[in-house]
């Protein structure tokens, strides 16, 4: 089952958004300190609603506890990101991915994207880079996309 990860995010609910998710998927979430709020913040439980029991929780230090805890584990890191050079949708995932992604309003910083296997974005046709005014998605909503094509190529693989 793919990750989430959560580096450094800053917007308590939408990280309690995302943790809803994965409770739902029973995906593990990884959030990579600093982050931008407390943990028993008010609105990040209100976000996650009574869902808190069920969701698998990693809380690293920095950067670079995680990555020894993912290369202990093993999977692809793959960052997410609107400067990614690959659609999300165009990647084959795999069981042990490791879902990157950055804060609310720098993203990833490139260093990160460095040690990642692979950058991905999704596409938007109204985004800056294409003339509009978007810069990003909810960080919920990009998490939430990503993973469910995750999930969706990975139960279509296990169905055949």
């Amino acid at each position: 089952m793919p990750r989430l990860v959560l580096f450094q995010p800053e917007i308590p609910p939408n990280t309690g958004n995302v943790a809803r998710t994965c409770a739902a998927t029973c995906t593990e979430l990884h959030l990579i300190e600093p982050l931008g709020f407390e943990i028993s913040d008010r609105t990040l439980k209100r976000a996650g609603l009574d869902y808190w029991p069920w969701v698998n929780l990693h809380r690293h230090a920095d950067w670079a506890a995680f990555r020894l805890e993912q290369q202990r584990r093993g999977g692809r890191l793959l960052a997410l990101s609107r400067h990614g050079s690959q659609p999300y949708t165009e990647l084959t995932y795999q069981p042990d991915d490791w879902l990157l992604f950055g804060r609310e309003t720098s993203g990833l910083p490139l260093e990160v994207v460095a040690d990642a296997d692979a950058c991905l974005a999704i596409p938007m046709p109204g985004s800056v880079d294409h003339g509009g005014g978007v810069r990003s998605l909810n960080l919920a909503t990009a998490a939430g996309v990503v993973l469910f094509e995750a999930l969706r190529q990975l139960q279509c693989a296990s169905d055949s």
